[in-house]
């Protein structure tokens, strides 16, 4: 599949770019796509919640009235979770959220998501792209040239690029990132998803 690389004003230039069929034009498969998202979201939980339980409450352990003759039900313990300042019942304990995914069906995640978003006319190929200074409106001028300004965008790096990365930092639709860090839910979170041309190979590498 070929595509035309575009220059950071935004404009087409001579030269295009082979993407492999194998990672940009395949069936989506939505079930990876589902488990890999899963997964992020998930191992991004803390998992600190917690409550008090019964046996957690500070206060007094004195039976609040007689067991019998008031005409009322039973009450043993201020603690009892029925009632106003007791511990929770059955409530959230701390715990882990991460589970594994086979790496295979993360890659297959991956190039689905790359898919829909070639379907979806969301992939632009730089054929450079760099910034001297790590200043904001460098970056927004290139996200005008592009016509992104209001979009959510991703842009993917060939390797990591601090003026970049420093200059997207006060920007909260654009996301910068490297070919070893890129994600499923980023892919398809992000409006238009830019790659750099020297990104593609790694890629591609790193799919197949």
């Amino acid at each position: 599949m070929k595509v035309k690389l575009v220059d950071i004003s935004g404009k087409a230039t001579a030269k295009s770019l082979n993407l492999s069929d194998e990672i940009f034009g395949i069936e989506p498969n939505n079930h990876a796509i589902y488990l890999d998202v899963k997964q992020y979201l998930a191992n991004r939980r803390q998992g600190t919640h917690k409550s008090k339980e019964r046996n957690e409450i500070s206060g007094s352990t004195k039976k609040l009235k007689k067991q019998k003759g008031t005409g009322g039900a039973r009450a043993g313990s201020a603690k009892s979770g029925t009632r106003v300042g007791g511990g929770r019942i059955f409530g959230p304990r701390p715990r882990n959220y991460h589970f594994k995914l086979n790496v295979k069906l993360k890659r297959l995640a991956r190039k689905s998501a790359f898919a829909y978003k070639v379907q979806q006319d969301g992939l632009i190929v730089l054929d450079s792209f760099n910034l001297e200074e790590a200043k904001t409106k460098n970056l927004i001028a290139v996200l005008q040239g592009l016509k992104l300004e209001n979009e959510k965008v991703l842009f993917i790096l060939a390797s990591a690029s601090d003026n970049i990365y420093l200059a997207s930092r006060n920007l909260g639709k654009v996301k910068v990132v490297s070919v070893e860090s890129f994600n499923t839910y980023d892919i398809l979170n992000a409006k238009k998803v830019v790659l750099v041309k020297d990104a593609v190979e790694k890629i591609e590498n790193i799919l197949n």
